[in-house]
């Protein structure tokens, strides 16, 4: 059965018109599992990837976490891979014009998860973050 990684409730973002936002998504993977980092050492292996896909805030840069290279018995040579718990900040800018309250900022957090004799099919975690606007 393919591992599950989860990413933990983001509190309520608040923000003013104007500014720069950001939003860190804490995310984990059971012991003895691995996701391949966002920047994959073989053509083949799924990148670890954040997309927004609507919301009030405009997307500015997404900073992944610092890859490890590991060496596992599928491949010849090390694999870029995430581990463990881990983070993914996005930088946001709140547009001058955002409307006043609640609004939500969703997206989704595609991964592969792999052991150390094989990698299962990918999945999408859907993010949901509740962003405040003043």
């Amino acid at each position: 059965m393919a591992p599950t990684l989860s990413v933990a409730a983001v509190p309520t973002v608040k923000v003013k018109k104007g500014s720069v936002a950001v939003v860190t998504l804490k995310a984990s993977l059971p012991a003895g599992y691995h996701a391949n980092s966002n920047k994959p050492t073989e053509s083949y292996l799924i990148p670890l990837t954040l997309k927004w896909t609507g919301g009030p805030l405009q997307m500015e840069t997404v900073t992944y976490p610092a890859p490890s290279l590991e060496k596992y018995s599928f491949s010849d040579k090390p694999i870029s891979v995430v581990t463990g718990e881990f983070a993914i900040s996005t930088k946001f800018k709140v547009p001058a014009d955002a409307q006043n309250g609640p609004a939500a900022q969703t997206g989704t957090l595609r991964y592969q998860a792999c052991d150390n004799k094989a990698c299962y099919p990918p999945k999408t975690v859907p993010i949901n973050v509740t962003v405040s606007v003043d």
